[in-house]
C-alpha cells in the first residue's frame, strides 16, 4: 500500500499523508462527495477533482498490482520465470504492459504457428527472417513434408508466415514502440508486417489478424506492402526486422526509392 499511496501523491502532487488518509476513508466506504464536503480536516482539504483523480488512481494501481501477483505465479509454475523475467514484470508500470510481457507465457489453445513449428517450419521462417534476398519459393522447397501436412510451398511459407506473425505479436518490446510512435493511427499493423516481411509478406491475406489489437501504422506504409515496378518485389527495410523498432520515415523513404528503380 506504501508504494501505492507514493506513487499517487507523486502524480497528484499531494503529501502521502493525505493520500493515506483518504484511503483510508474509501476502504471504510466513504463517497468522494462526502469526503470532500465533511472530512477536509482529515484530507487536508483534497478538493474533489483531486479526490476523484485520487480514487481512480488507486482502483487502477490495486488492479495493477493484483493482475502482477497473478502473471508472476503463473510463470512461476511454468517453470519459467527468471530473474531478469521477474524484474522486467515488477517495473511494468501500465495494464498494457504487464499483459504484452505475460504473452509469450500466457496459456493458450493450439495455434497456427504452433502446429507450422510442428511441422518443422520455423527454420524456414528464421531463414527468411534473417536474409531477405532469399527467394521465398525456392527455399521453402527443402521443407516439404507431406507426412505433417506440408504438400507443397504454399503450405510451408504459410507456416512460416504464422510462425514470424506470432513472434511479432508476442514481442513486448516491440509491441512498446509500435504504441509510442504518433503516426501508428491509420492503418493495420498487419499491413507493417506485410511490408516487414520483404518477399515473405507477399503472401500476407489482406486482413489478416495479428494479435496487434488497437496497433495501427501510418497509411504510407501500405505502399510499402504492395509490389512496385521493380519485377514485382515487395520493398522493406532490413532495420525493421533487425532491430525489431521501426523507422516509419525511413521506411517509407526507402519504398520510394526503391519504387522508382
Amino acid at each position: 500500500m506504501n508504494s501505492i499511496s507514493r506513487r499517487i501523491a507523486e502524480e497528484l502532487g499531494v503529501r502521502e499523508q493525505q493520500v493515506n488518509a483518504t484511503v483510508e476513508l474509501l476502504d471504510e466506504g466513504a463517497t468522494v462527495p462526502f469526503i470532500a464536503r465533511y472530512r477536509k480536516e482529515i484530507t487536508g482539504s483534497l478538493d474533489d477533482s483531486q479526490l476523484r483523480n485520487l480514487e481512480e488512481r488507486l482502483r487502477y494501481l490495486r488492479e495493477l498490482e493484483d493482475r502482477r501477483a497473478t502473471i508472476l505465479k503463473s510463470i512461476e509454475e511454468q517453470g519459467k520465470l527468471t530473474d531478469e523475467l521477474k524484474a522486467t514484470i515488477q517495473d511494468a508500470d501500465t495494464k498494457n504492459r504487464l499483459e504484452d510481457l505475460y504473452l509469450p507465457y500466457k496459456p493458450k489453445r493450439r495455434t497456427k504457428a504452433q502446429i507450422a513449428r510442428e511441422a518443422g517450419l520455423e527454420p524456414l521462417a528464421d531463414a527468411l527472417y534473417d536474409d531477405p534476398t532469399l527467394d521465398p519459393e525456392t527455399t521453402a522447397q527443402g521443407y516439404l513434408n507431406k507426412e505433417a501436412g506440408v504438400e507443397d510451398t504454399k503450405a510451408a511459407l504459410d507456416g512460416a508466415r504464422y510462425i514470424l506473425m506470432e513472434r511479432f505479436a508476442e514481442d513486448a518490446e516491440l509491441l512498446g514502440s509500435l504504441i509510442g510512435y504518433e503516426a501508428l493511427v491509420e492503418e493495420p499493423a498487419q499491413e507493417w508486417i506485410a511490408g516487414a516481411l520483404g518477399p515473405l509478406g507477399a503472401l500476407v491475406p489482406d486482413g489478416a489478424g495479428t494479435g496487434f489489437g488497437d496497433t495501427r501504422t501510418c497509411s504510407h506504409l501500405r505502399a510499402c506492402a504492395q509490389p512496385t515496378s521493380c519485377g514485382g518485389r515487395r520493398p522493406w527495410t532490413s532495420s525493421v526486422i533487425e532491430t525489431g523498432s521501426p523507422s516509419l520515415s525511413g521506411a517509407c523513404t526507402q519504398t520510394t526509392t526503391q519504387s522508382q528503380c
